[in-house]
């Protein structure tokens, strides 16, 4: 692949500050993220412009003009202005005619807003967890019958955000309790799901036209204290010094099966696929009592950084960290088939409004 101009966005100035201070972590390593793509992809001897992005989207459309990327590597996350922002982003991007990494606005779109999503797989005849229901209100808890154990999320946060050890509910009194800190804290509906105890495994894929999926990451809670229920909680990704932190690993690859591995990654391609997936993401999945496979999320923008995440898979597959980054953009190139490129601004006219 030629030589590139690209611009990085990202959505962190240094004086930002999320929206919800338990996200100071995430923030942190945002910021080192962004640090080791701009590396990566220098090292494939691309321009890399920085291009962090307080909200104001006039000022971006600005940079972008001014710049004239070949690209637009977007890593614009929703730590600051919340996850509207992200898919709005993205489907700026894309009306100014520029060639965009990642999933576009729709996918973006679907996998932040976790109900949707579940509920799109679920009619597209996908396994997810029993008793998914959107709770927007205390009273909605009382129009279902619940089979607990549960698990009580923020339906639109990511990283691990509302999620404790008081997230796994076995009582309707304090499954009450979790909703009502939802709803008052996070000022969005709690996400209420079956809660499925099996292994848990992290499907990251790649790819444009043709999805590869990488080598299975298994994520391991067999030293967590029995207390401490097993998941992937805030704690557990970002406070360095919590047990949940220190005695939750990530296994890759993951000890399982030729047979089983077939299935879960089937069962992630079509998951990716169904939201509106494209060039990279992972699909984290359970298996139930039953030992199938039970989809928990797609995220169609996981973490980028080097040696984690998707990028630790994609080692495992003997992709070195620069090769993955040049994948992403040469999907972004191919273009989603269900991505309308109808730009309203013309990155060749300065941003005037095209006629139609």
């Amino acid at each position: 692949m030629k030589k590139l101009r690209v611009a990085l966005v990202y959505n962190a100035y240094t004086d930002s500050q999320p929206d919800d201070k338990a996200d100071t972590g995430s923030l942190h390593y945002l910021r080192q993220m962004i640090r080791g793509i701009a590396r990566g992809l220098r090292r494939l001897r691309h321009e890399v412009v920085v291009m962090p992005l307080a909200g104001d989207l006039s000022v971006l459309q600005r940079k972008l003009d001014r710049l004239r990327p070949d690209i637009v590597f977007n890593q614009y996350d929703d730590v600051v202005h919340g996850a509207l922002y992200e898919m709005r982003v993205a489907a700026f991007i894309r009306m100014l005619g520029y060639p965009m990494t990642g999933s576009p606005a729709l996918g973006l779109g679907l996998s932040r807003y976790k109900y949707m999503s579940l509920s799109l797989l679920k009619g597209a005849g996908l396994p997810i967890p029993p008793s998914t229901a959107l709770i927007e209100r205390l009273g909605d808890l009382d129009e279902h019958k619940w089979t607990f154990p549960l698990i009580v999320h923020a339906a639109q946060e990511h990283a691990g955000i509302g999620l404790d050890r008081n997230s796994v509910v076995e009582t309707k009194t304090a499954l009450k309790e979790k909703a009502r800190e939802i709803l008052r804290m996070y000022k969005q509906p709690a996400l209420v799901q079956h809660f499925v105890k099996g292994r848990e495994f992290n499907v990251g894929l790649i790819g444009g036209r043709k999805v590869q999926v990488l080598p299975l990451a298994e994520v391991d809670f067999s030293q967590l204290p029995r207390k401490i229920p097993p998941i992937m909680s805030y704690a557990a990704k970002w406070v360095e010094t919590s047990v949940e932190y220190q005695r939750t690993d990530v296994i890759c690859p993951a000890r399982v099966d030729a047979e089983m591995t077939a299935l879960i990654n089937k069962t992630a391609v079509k998951a990716f696929r169904a939201v509106g997936g494209w060039g990279y993401g992972r699909v984290d999945i359970r298996l139930d009592e039953n030992g199938e496979p039970v989809i928990l999320e797609v995220n169609c923008n996981p973490c980028l950084d080097s040696g984690m995440g998707l990028a630790r898979s994609a080692e495992q597959a003997g992709i070195t960290y620069p090769q993955l980054l040049q994948s992403i953009i040469k999907a972004a190139f191919e273009g989603p088939p269900y991505d309308m490129h109808l730009p309203i601004f013309s990155a060749a006219d300065n941003g005037r409004a095209r006629g139609r």
